[in-house]
C-alpha cells in the first residue's frame, strides 16, 4: 500500500485539516510547526525540540512567541 502525502494535521487555529497542500504549490512564506512536521516527516515535537536546542536541518523564525518555518527551507531540506 502506497502512503498518500496528504495527511490530517491540526492547523494554528485548532481547526483540522484533511489534507496538506503540496510544498510546490504552497503560496505561504512561514508555516506553523504543526503544519511543516508532516512535510519533514517528524512529530511536532521533534521541530520544537530542534529549535529550543537550535539543532536539526532547519531553524526557526520566532513570531509573537511562536515558531516559524520557512516554507523555502523545507523545500531545500526536502530537495522539492
Amino acid at each position: 500500500m502506497q502512503q498518500s502525502e496528504y495527511v490530517g494535521v491540526v492547523a494554528s487555529n485548532g481547526k483540522s485539516r484533511s489534507h496538506l497542500t503540496p510544498l510546490d504549490q504552497e503560496a505561504r512564506a512561514y508555516l506553523p510547526t504543526a503544519e511543516a512536521a508532516p512535510h519533514l516527516g517528524r512529530a511536532p515535537q521533534t521541530l520544537r525540540k530542534w529549535a529550543c536546542h537550535e539543532l536539526g536541518p532547519l531553524r526557526p523564525r520566532r513570531v509573537n512567541g511562536r515558531l516559524a518555518w520557512a516554507v523555502a527551507d523545507i523545500r531545500r531540506v526536502m530537495g522539492v
